[in-house]
């Protein structure tokens, strides 16, 4: 019950000195009046960086959803589906000139 109290107490103390040890908030630096050309030129910045990080999210939404792997299936499927045509086509042609 002591050993509960001492607890109690240096608690009690620690909380109330540590109050005293806050760092006051430090105000923002004001800023000095900015010129036309400097309001311009961040404005330009911050649309570039807005312009940029929809860009690189765009493509990672893009690497997401596998379109190269998707774009290869297909040229492999349509080059196996073509060739079968034109070798039927060859076929054909060759019995037309050659008909024996």
């Amino acid at each position: 019950m002591n050993k509960l109290l001492v607890i109690t107490v240096l608690v009690a103390l620690f909380a109330l000195s540590a109050e005293s040890f806050r760092v006051p908030r430090q105000a923002e630096e004001e800023q000095e009046e900015q010129g036309t050309l400097t309001k311009i030129s961040n404005t330009v910045k911050s649309y570039y960086d807005s312009a940029v990080n929809t860009v690189s999210d765009c493509l990672d939404s893009v690497k997401g959803m596998k379109l190269e792997e998707k774009a290869a299936n297909l040229y492999t499927d349509t080059v196996t589906v073509v060739s079968t045509y034109v070798g039927i086509f060859n076929d054909q042609l060759y019995h037309y000139v050659y008909p024996e």
